[in-house]
Parts: C-alpha cells; structure tokens; sequence
C-alpha cells in the first residue's frame, strides 16, 4: 500500500485536518456512542470519497486506491480464515482442552498475571507469532482466570504483552524478518539490538504484573475443581493432544509458510479427534465452519469451549478490509504522504528524528491499523534521516518494532487489536491499560533516543 501514487497534493495543514476529524470520528463513534467499528469506518470511507471528489479526483482513482487498499490484507485474511479453523480443530481434537487443563494444575493464583505474561512470552518466541499465541494458550489462561475470578483484563494484558514479547523478540517473527530486512540489518544483530528497550520492559511488566496478581486467600478454588471436573467429562484430555503444538514448533523452526502451518496443525487436530471419536466427514466440515459447541453441562465450561470456525473470523475479517481500505484511500488522496514530508523536515537530531519515527509508527498504526504497513511506512520515511543524523540503521530498526509491532494491538480498530478482541472475547480498550509491555515499548525507545544511550552511530 506504501507505493499508492497520490492522485492530489493537500497543503500539510488541509492534510492534517483530515486525520483530527477522522481520529475525532473515530473516537467519538467508538469511546462514547459504542457503536461497532465498522461503521465509523465506513462514515469515514464516505468522508474521503467525498473530499476526493472535491478535490477533483476522479471515482475511479478513488476506487483503485481503495481496492489496492483492501487487496494488501488478503493475506491476512487467509490466516484469520485458517486460525479460525484452528480454533475450532484444536477443541475438538482436545489440545485447548488438555492445555487449560494442565494450566490448572500448574498455576496458581499467587503471581498469576506474571505466570501468564512469563509462559505467552516462552510460547510466542518459540513459534515466533503473537496471534497463534493469543489464540491458543491465551485462550486457555482466559479460561483459567474466568474459573478462578481474577480480572480478565489483566489477565488479557498479561497475554498481549507476552505473545507481542514473543513475536518481537523471535527469529521466527514475520515482524522481526521484516523490520530488519527494510533497513538492511542482520537479523540477529536487529533482536541482539532490541534487548537494549525490550529486556527493561520486560523486567517491569513482571514485576508489575507480580504486584497486581491476587493472593490466594482472595480467590475461590471451587468453582476451579467444577471446571476440571467438566473439562475431564468432555474425554478430550489426553497427553498425546498437545502433538499439534510439538508439530506447530517444528514448522514454525523450519519456516514453513504460515498458511501452510495452520493447515497441517489444523488437520493433525482433526485426526485427533477422530481417533477419540470417528465422526461424519459432513460434521467435521460444520464444526470447521460453524465452531465447535460443547455440551458437558457446565455452563462455564461450555462457553470457553464452545467457539471457532471460520465464522466466527468473519467479523474480524470485514473490519480489517473496511480498515485498509480507509488507508488506501489515504494514500490516495496524499494525505499520509504529506504528514510525512512535513515529519521529515521537522526532526533533526538524533532524539527528534527517533521521536518522530515512533510517532510515525504510532500514528500509522492509529490511522491504518496496519503493524506491516507500519514498520514499511516508518522505514520508508526515515532511512535518510537516520543517516543523517548519524545514526545506524539498527537503531531505525528497533525504532520500528518498539513504537510499530507491538503497538498494533492497543487499536481497536487495528488487524491485532480486533483479532485478540475476538479471540479472547474482551474489548481492546479493556485490557489496553494492562498490556505494560506494549505501552513501556515507545516510551523506552523515545527516552533512550533523547537520552543518547544504546545508540549506535553509523560508521564512517
């Protein structure tokens, strides 16, 4: 989408009304009326045909630009088709089942948020994708909170923070790849230079989510026997369940193609649960499609497990092309090419320019929704002004992933920020200010740019 020719040129001011009414539109819709995303998107779509036409930019340019907007998430599309998919296969097969199972047996309410945080972080280095994370073991911890009547919005902090942890940190992180191959950075040297804002962040959101997690005395283990006691009568939790993460490790290691991972652990979990319980190849495909419904009694039990299909990915799916379509439109328009030009010129020393870098991602992701396009926008606008000021590219690198990656789930209306919603079944702006470690990633990255620590200056 970075490439979309603009078909008009706004004065910086005309451009950068434009983004206050659609951050005011946006807000307004969402924060206070409550509606659903996508129709403050689409009023908003309808606000930037409109301006387009004023400015004489002819419809078909405008429906271009929103169709090559839409067409750069058909991959992700596809991933939210085979997660849900996923989802459903993983609970019919037991792997969803047996993991929040044995959560139960090892966790503990003591430290439970930092317990959380700790294990999505293990998880989403290993497979090197916050999404799967939060789709798996962060629906499982979703589960075990539920039953133990601990906050579900810190608990969904907790599980953001980690599996973003994860995903920035991981070799494996499509992310992570393309953060240091825009720039030009070895992969290793781009995470080896990450440490400098990660590790600091990762230290205080533990210790944070220590402090908050409660004490046992405060909590009811009751109601966490009865969901055992419903999870073991649904006869899906075996050991021999969780060969689908073993396998989704193993793929992930060697880099398969994500699309073709999903598959493969989607279908090993359909063997599963033949094996437990030979079914109709017609009712494999409802639950695929539909979700899988449980029935063991327990209310509680039922509504955790009861969830999937690629139906239940539909929502999400039409809001992320509502979403990148307003983007493409903005592109068209040069409304985000002039906000740019204008950051360009603004910043000049190393402290400006990496502030005005994570701004960029920030406000991309804001605006778009898009941690891709965010990471390519940011590296786009800012590889000169990095050198210029004396700055290795590693630096615009971490830049990028601090104030870019791990920013994408705190929007509502973001690709992240309404899959997890989701997923896990809670608002973005519920467990925003629970998810530390994403909020201390652009703050860290700035303070460290101003303070002139960690940076490293390009070599002469």
């Amino acid at each position: 989408m970075f490439r979309i020719e603009a078909k008009s040129n706004p004065r910086f001011s005309e451009a950068g009304f434009i983004i206050l009414l659609i951050i005011a539109t946006m807000s307004i819709s969402i924060g206070i009326l409550q509606a659903t995303p996508h129709i403050p998107i689409v009023l908003v779509i309808s606000i930037l045909i409109a301006y387009g036409l004023i400015k004489k930019v002819p419809f078909r340019e405008l429906e271009s630009g929103m169709i090559a907007g839409a067409s750069a998430g058909l991959g992700a599309v596809f991933i939210f088709f085979f997660i849900g998919i996923l989802i459903s296969s993983w609970i019919m097969g037991g792997t969803i089942p047996t993991l929040i199972y044995y959560g139960f047996l090892t966790v503990s309410p003591s430290f439970f948020f930092a317990i959380v945080f700790f294990i999505c972080s293990i998880v989403g280095i290993s497979v090197g994708s916050s999404l799967t994370t939060v789709a798996t073991v962060g629906v499982a911890f979703m589960g075990i909170a539920g039953a133990m009547d601990i906050s579900l919005a810190i608990t969904a902090g907790a599980i953001v923070s980690g599996a973003f942890f994860g995903d920035k940190m991981s070799p494996l992180s499509d992310t992570t790849n393309l953060a240091s191959g825009t720039v030009g950075v070895d992969l290793f040297e781009h995470i080896k230079n990450m440490g400098w804002t990660t590790i600091p962040a990762f230290i205080i959101s533990f210790v944070l989510y220590a402090i908050l997690s409660p004490s046992g005395a405060d909590t009811s283990f009751e109601t966490v026997e009865l969901f055992k006691e419903g999870l073991l009568s649904t006869g899906l939790i075996h050991w021999y369940t969780l060969l689908p993460i073993a396998v989704l490790v193993i793929m992930t290691f060697y880099k398969a193609p994500a699309l073709i991972t999903l598959a493969v652990v989607s279908i090993v979990g359909v063997g599963l649960a033949y094996i437990q319980e030979p079914l109709a190849l017609s009712s494999v495909f409802q639950i695929l499609f539909e979700g899988y419904v449980a029935e063991t009694g327990n209310t509680k039990v039922d509504a955790l497990l009861t969830r999937g299909g690629m139906n239940s990915m539909l929502f999400t799916i039409a809001l992320v092309l509502l979403a990148l379509t307003m983007g493409g439109l903005l592109f068209t328009l040069g409304i985000i090419q002039s906000i740019l030009g204008k950051v360009e010129s603004l910043f000049k020393s190393a402290g400006a320019v990496i502030t005005g870098a994570a701004l960029t991602g920030i406000g991309v992701n804001t605006l778009i929704g898009e941690q891709y396009l965010s990471i390519l926008l940011t590296g786009e606008a800012f590889k000169a002004q990095f050198a210029k000021v004396g700055l290795a590219p590693k630096n615009l690198s971490r830049v990028m992933e601090d104030a870019g990656t791990v920013v994408n789930p705190l929007v509502p209306w973001s690709v992240c920020g309404i899959f997890i919603a989701s997923v896990l079944d809670i608002p973005t702006t519920t467990y925003l200010p629970f998810a530390f470690f994403c909020l201390l990633g652009p703050i860290l990255t700035v303070g460290f740019g101003w303070s002139g620590k960690t940076l490293t200056k390009l070599e002469k």
